[in-house]
């Protein structure tokens, strides 16, 4: 996989913390998620410096070349490859949606360096498994409509992305061949969980969090796509990460 593109905000006064990875959601990138909802900012006005990539076939970032490329456990080593060319070792994470999916990977593609999590928005059971991978590569290349209608809730999301939307069919294929199982967290601190109470993506995230023991569950306002641009999930996560 090529080098992602990557967005790194600094704090002008002391450093409170390590630095933060920012995760984004599927069809969307960092600056859409992390900065334009002003949570960079506010990460960087509490003395942090923040890492905001642009994960494959997102954003600025290239796309896969095959979707092994864009499994959860080889984007994952990808955002690790970043960090240590920046040379961060310790770092707490944050995620939405199929950021976060990425995060809990992190732990193990990165043992003893994650610190604090915060997981928002995350589904307890992998979405893509139900999609038609053949279909979905058939309506990206030849525009055919898919006969299932999340397939083609999918197809029509990636199509709007252009010429890009081939590299996000290869994401949705790598992403639905290691699907999330849940299974037991791997970093120290137990994350925390953030949920919308009008997200129906998530219904089920409270079991997942009760397997872990301790590990907290929030819910802010909002359905799935309003939550990250809401004060409570900002709140959250800052409370979340603050040292």
């Amino acid at each position: 996989m090529g080098d992602l593109a990557v967005r790194t905000f600094t704090s002008a006064g002391p450093v409170s913390g390590p630095p933060v990875l920012l995760m984004h959601g599927f069809c969307s990138d960092g600056k859409a998620d992390w900065v334009d909802t002003g949570i960079a900012d506010a990460l960087t006005a509490a003395g942090r410096t923040v890492i905001v990539p642009d994960l494959p076939g997102h954003g600025e970032s290239p796309s896969p070349a095959a979707s092994a490329e864009a499994t959860a456990p080889a984007i994952a080593a990808d955002l690790v490859a970043v960090l240590d060319r920046a040379g961060i070792s310790t770092f707490d994470a944050a995620g939405y949606s199929l950021g976060a999916r990425i995060a809990w990977e992190l732990p193990a593609a990165a043992p003893d360096r994650v610190e604090r999590t915060v997981l928002g928005g995350l589904s307890p059971t992998e979405p893509f498994t139900a999609v038609d991978v053949d279909a979905l590569h058939r309506a990206v290349r030849e525009g055919t409509e898919p006969a299932d209608p999340f397939t083609g809730m999918i197809a029509g999301m990636i199509a709007s992305y252009g010429d890009r939307a081939a590299g996000l069919a290869l994401c949705v294929e790598g992403l639905r061949a290691i699907p999330f199982a849940g299974g037991a967290w791997k970093a120290k601190d137990l994350p925390v969980f953030v949920v919308g109470e009008n997200d129906e993506l998530t219904r089920g995230i409270g079991e997942l969090a009760g397997e872990l023991g301790e590990a907290r569950l929030v819910t802010v306002p909002g359905a799935h796509h309003e939550v990250l641009g809401g004060e409570g999930f900002r709140a959250v996560l800052l409370d979340a990460l603050s040292r």
